[in-house]
């Protein structure tokens, strides 16, 4: 409620005026002080500059600095000779300006408020453009620096087979050189061989019979029949027992490999634009290992991708295609090329043993990573039943157990 203060005291200069009003017993967070430029809930003499103005509150007494909006000296605090009504009137007014003045205060700090949220918004706007396009650049720059190594071993691959033709083309020349010597040697013996036959006829029999074999010795010998030479090599040998004997497998896995390298699609429009050895699709596994190896697996993807378009027969492309995509979490994709692999890699024989190990562990892990624990788990022991022996298998099995019985521990 209002206090009634009579016994106040006031100071002015031409600018200010300074109120000292004394507050006995009334607490300082409870103080309510209104202020307009007419109203200090007393009707001012003049009006001041009700926001520049202070009040400060302390030992049991306010202290007001008003500010003048008129340089001049005051007769009195109040306005005198003011009626009831024209109070009422100046209050309500006072109160409505303040109303308005607190209203767009209000609205200039919401406005402040929104300016804000909209710089705040638009710098990290700005901040994440900045960060795409330092992504995009370092991906670009990956790939050019991934596409000038191609081109650098291509450019080697080209010089060596220039040297080797060179090569090639030098030793045939000396072959032909050294073939015309040897034919100029045999035709100057045959020359001498004919003049000594001729000389020999004018002599008489004994003188024949007596040189005959001398001759003979010296003449050259006929050139070689032409003929055929057979071979047969000597059968494999198997390391199992004759009673666990897989001859028959391993035959046909390696009547299956030899079709599979036989087996190229050559229907393929970019095989006009590449180079000779970049249409062998062991070459391109090759580079896809490397590419794998330097942790760039969208372009080892693109290389195995090549290869299995020349040739989808080979098992070890699809194998190593899925552990790319294993390093990319691509798991979908991952279970199909393993799948892939394990159907090419038929009959199951010592030979493509390991592959089919890393095969079953590549699936399941894919498998664990999409939480389908029980098909990942049956994936693992299958690899384990072709190399029980590896402890890093083992143990990844039995965590999967843990994990599907409910009692591993979540980190």
């Amino acid at each position: 409620m209002p206090l009634q203060v009579s016994d106040y005291s006031w100071q002015q200069t031409r600018t200010a005026v300074f109120i000292s009003v004394p507050l006995r017993g009334v607490s300082v967070r409870d103080a309510d002080v209104f202020c307009t430029e007419n109203y200090l809930k007393v009707f001012l003499y003049a009006p001041i500059d009700d926001e520049s103005s202070k009040a400060k509150i302390g030992n049991d007494t306010i202290v007001f600095t008003l500010h003048k909006k008129e340089a001049a000296m005051w007769e009195t605090l109040s306005l005198s000779g003011v009626d009831k009504e024209m109070m009422q009137r100046i209050r309500e007014k006072s109160i409505l300006q303040a109303q308005e003045n607190a209203k767009e205060a209000m609205e200039a700090k919401a406005g402040a408020r929104r300016e804000d949220q909209k710089y705040t918004l638009n710098v990290m706007m700005k901040i994440e453009e900045e960060e795409r396009k330092r992504i995009e650049d370092m991906k670009e720059n990956e790939r050019i620096k991934a596409t000038k190594e191609l081109e650098a071993w291509k450019e080697r691959q080209r010089k060596a087979e220039e040297r080797k033709i060179i090569q090639r083309e030098e030793k045939l020349y000396q072959q032909e050189k050294q073939i015309e010597e040897e034919r100029k040697k045999l035709k100057h013996k045959g020359l001498t061989r004919n003049s000594v036959s001729r000389n020999l006829a004018t002599k008489g029999r004994n003188s024949e019979n007596i040189f005959f074999e001398k001759l003979k010795e010296d003449s050259i010998p006929a050139p070689r029949s032409v003929g055929n030479i057979k071979i047969n090599f000597t059968p494999r040998v198997f390391p199992t027992a004759l009673r666990e004997s897989q001859v028959a497998e391993e035959e046909e896995w390696l009547h299956k490999q030899a079709e599979a390298r036989r087996a190229m699609n050559t229907d393929i429009p970019e095989l006009c634009d590449l180079k000779e050895e970049e249409k062998n699709p062991e070459w391109l596994k090759d580079k896809g290992n490397k590419l794998f190896a330097t942790e760039n697996y969208l372009a080892a993807i693109n290389a195995y991708n090549l290869a299995i378009r020349l040739n989808n027969k080979i098992p070890l492309l699809y194998l190593n295609r899925a552990a790319c995509h294993l390093k990319l979490k691509n798991l979908h994709k991952a279970i199909e090329d393993s799948s892939k692999a394990l159907e090419l890699l038929t009959p199951p024989v010592a030979d493509n043993a390991n592959a089919r190990m890393k095969a079953h562990v590549r699936r399941g892990t894919a498998f664990c990573q999409l939480e389908l624990y029980v098909e990942g788990l049956q994936d693992y022991e299958a690899a384990l039943k072709i190399d029980p022996s590896n402890k890093i298998v083992q143990n990844d099995a039995e965590k999967i157990r843990n994990i599907i019985q409910g009692t591993e521990l979540k980190s």
